[in-house]
């Protein structure tokens, strides 16, 4: 059975993303809970919000641990990290927003560590290796690479939002996308 603070949770996650200034009173609707009941859990927005970026961060490792396990072969392990990234991108596109301009260095040691260097080490190595296999091109550093990623991630998001593109087909504009712009060939 699903606890009232995880409740609270996933609703905060599901109104902010819908509108990331709504208020608590909406939130506690969404949950199920009155006000009362979502302050015994969380004094304030801004514990909610932690609680949030929290889920978020076990959630995406989670997913992106699961992408790298899917396969041995090294191509689909990015394939599937890219498209475990738009899931968990656009499950809490709010939080993107209100911490976009939150750098890595601010973010405590211990979520850098444990979470973003572990996933992020983990990425660099594949695509290292995929370079040495020339199957990316080495005419450009695994720096760009990974900030051509997130900004793939944030494009896709963006576009299933605005409804423009039709939300079967996003991942696979994605993946096409990606690996075309970091010199990936058709492999038919």
């Amino acid at each position: 059975m699903e606890t009232t603070e995880r409740k609270i949770i996933e609703a905060a996650i599901f109104i902010f993303n819908a509108d990331p200034s709504a208020s608590l009173e909406t939130v506690a609707d969404k949950a199920g809970v009155n006000r009362r009941t979502l302050h015994r859990y969380f004094n304030d927005r801004m514990q909610l919000l932690e609680h949030c970026k929290k889920d978020m961060m076990q959630t995406c490792q989670a997913a992106m641990s699961q992408a790298f396990s899917s396969s041995k072969e090294p191509l689909k392990q990015l394939e599937m990290t890219l498209y475990a990234g738009i899931d968990c991108g656009a499950k809490y596109a709010f939080l993107d927003q209100l911490y976009s301009r939150t750098s890595y260095q601010q973010l405590p040691p211990e979520e850098r560590e444990t979470t973003f260097d572990t996933i992020k080490s983990q990425w660099f190595k594949l695509v290292m290796e995929l370079q040495k296999q020339q199957v990316i091109s080495n005419e450009i550093s695994t720096a760009w690479i990974f900030l051509l990623f997130g900004s793939m991630i944030s494009n896709t998001i963006r576009a299933v939002h605005s409804g423009d593109v039709a939300p079967n087909d996003v991942k696979k504009f994605a993946w096409f996308s990606f690996s075309k712009s970091i010199g990936i060939k058709s492999h038919e």
